[in-house]
């Protein structure tokens, strides 16, 4: 998932997101909001009947609906039916629900907290460290946390600036740094973990976010040093950064006998926790 797209929640539903640069404003996954506001089974239907409704009433919002891609459940990117802030809240005029002023409001403070953010990036900062300490994660682990997204973003701001744009090109070249330091590829670390549609880095130890953080930092100043055009030299700069951080990882379970890549995952935070403790006595 890219930078722009974002899974919100609004009263722990997952809503997708897509925050435009030059526009300057949030697009909203309609479908998702048809679940959440008609609680639909079948949202997908649902909002094609609406979506004739609103065709033969000539309504703005139909005419401005846009499509844009977004994950879909398989984890792939996939077009959707989009719309802007404005657009939804004459959308939810249409949706009869007892969520509807709740959802407007929880819009408004979206919308809000993003303009908020591009002013003062510390504030998407201490509102990470809010969410994942609610969560019941410990505070060492989300500050390094906190800092992996940082050594990411610089990582794929530089593989943007070499060419790479699309996304199923920054996820193969994760598969390579993953599998390079790590032994195992995205999917099977994630099986390892007991995961299937989670954010990995969620479910990492301490050790394990900074094993990754060495081998994208590692890859990042490659890219820069190397210059790379293609995808091909991408994937070998990828596995370079990668071997760094193995060599790391080797030297550390040789040093405590102990492997460096866990089975454990957030899902029970206690048992991560502990393992955080042992790795740093």
């Amino acid at each position: 998932m890219s930078d722009n797209n974002k899974i919100q929640l609004f009263e722990d539903k997952k809503l997708r997101t897509y925050w435009d640069e030059n526009e300057m404003q949030w697009y909203f996954s309609v479908i998702d909001v048809c679940e959440i506001l008609a609680e639909a089974s079948n949202p997908r239907r649902y909002w094609s009947d609406l979506k004739r409704k609103l065709k033969s009433e000539g309504s703005e919002v139909y005419e401005k609906i846009v499509q844009l891609k977004m994950p879909a459940e398989d984890g792939k990117m996939r077009m959707t039916d989009c719309c802007t802030t404005e657009q939804l809240l004459r959308l939810v005029q249409s949706i009869p629900s007892k969520n509807a002023e709740p959802f407007k409001m929880w819009l408004a403070s979206v919308g809000n907290e993003r303009l908020d953010e591009i002013a003062d990036p510390e504030i998407a900062i201490d509102r990470a460290f809010d969410t994942y300490f609610k969560k019941g994660y410990s505070e060492k682990w989300i500050n390094q946390r906190i800092k992996t997204m940082e050594v990411r973003k610089e990582y794929t701001d530089e593989l943007q600036a070499h060419g790479v744009a699309e996304q199923k090109d920054f996820a193969i070249l994760t598969n390579e740094i993953t599998q390079a330091w790590s032994g195992k590829s995205v999917k099977e670390y994630k099986r390892y973990k007991g995961l299937k549609k989670e954010n990995l880095r969620d479910h990492m130890t301490n050790v394990e976010l900074i094993l990754n953080m060495l081998a994208e930092a590692t890859a990042t100043d490659l890219t820069r040093d190397d210059d790379p055009r293609t995808m091909d030299e991408h994937k070998k700069i990828a596995q370079r950064g990668g071997s760094v951080a193995k060599a790391a990882r080797l030297q550390y379970e040789e040093e405590r006998g102990k492997p460096a890549v866990s089975p454990l995952n957030a899902k029970n935070l206690k048992k991560l926790r502990d393992k955080d403790n042992d790795e740093e006595g």
